[in-house]
């Protein structure tokens, strides 16, 4: 791993890393501390979070346990808090942790919308919405770095998790407009690598390159963070080691139609033109 220039070193930065335990999250907490910042390590994976968390303090790094779920609002928040009053203040967050349903919609549980739901998306609310409260009272900025993925924009059996990215993707955007002027910067990434997680998906496995490793993904969370991109915010970039790439925010196509008034076959008749399912 390259190691940070001086403009996107972290030292003195304390830094939350959601799901941490392994893979990307792993990745992030570690390129992190090598930067210079004081990490908390949250994952629900004990044992996990203890094995990065002793590779960080046995390099002369600082670092934080942090075991438990963000799967609730309390619980997630409660990972932000402890970072403030132990380590002083939260000046970036990593909000990492999630789980990859897989399946076409038919075959979606109830159990599963619930589990992908709390994890996906009210775990990156409820701790980004905390981060961000803890950087308006501290009054010195920050940066917020969520983690979205290209399924949002649609992959044949990901619609539940594809749709919790999505609303990360929103989220992202939403609150690097209300934060505009604070100091504090709120980007989105959508990495792509071999982890675990991908490892334990037979899609995954044939969509992702075993050369694409976590540890080349971090760079873009350790730039992310440091003051060198203090100006950058809103943006989701697309990076997988190798290949950097940005996502601009949807839009509607052209001026539209208008019209007085609307009857059922003329918006049918307006919309002919669409692509078809067969088309994508």
């Amino acid at each position: 791993m390259s190691q940070p220039t001086d403009e996107t070193r972290l030292d003195g930065k304390a830094v939350v890393v959601t799901g941490a335990g392994r893979g990307l999250g792993a990745a992030y907490a570690l390129a992190c501390a090598a930067a210079g910042a004081a990490v908390v390590v949250n994952d629900i994976d004990g044992d996990a979070v203890e094995e990065v968390v002793g590779t960080i303090t046995d390099a002369g790094g600082t670092a934080m346990a942090a075991v438990g779920s963000v799967a609730t609002a309390e619980s997630a928040a409660a990972v932000v808090d402890r970072c403030a009053a132990e380590l002083g203040a939260v000046d970036g967050l990593v909000a990492n942790a999630g789980i990859f349903p897989e399946g076409p919609p038919w075959e979606i549980t109830p159990e599963q919308v619930e589990a992908c739901t709390a994890t996906n998306v009210v775990g990156v609310l409820a701790c980004g919405t905390r981060a961000i409260s803890h950087m308006v009272s501290q009054g010195r900025g920050g940066s917020i770095v969520t983690v979205t993925s290209g399924a949002a924009l649609g992959m044949p059996a990901m619609s539940l998790y594809a749709a919790s990215k999505g609303a990360v993707l929103s989220a992202t955007w939403a609150w690097a407009t209300d934060t505009g002027g604070t100091g504090i910067r709120v980007n989105a990434i959508s990495p792509l690598a071999r982890t675990p997680m991908v490892e334990a998906s037979p899609s995954g496995r044939g969509r992702v390159d075993p050369s694409h490793r976590p540890e080349d993904v971090a760079p873009l969370v350790v730039a992310l963070l440091s003051d060198a991109t203090a100006p950058i915010t809103g943006q989701v970039v697309r990076f997988d080691g190798r290949t950097l790439s940005t996502l601009s925010p949807p839009a509607f196509d052209g001026p539209g139609v208008p019209r007085p008034a609307w009857e059922a076959a003329e918006v049918a008749a307006a919309l002919a033109g669409l692509s078809t399912d067969d088309d994508r």
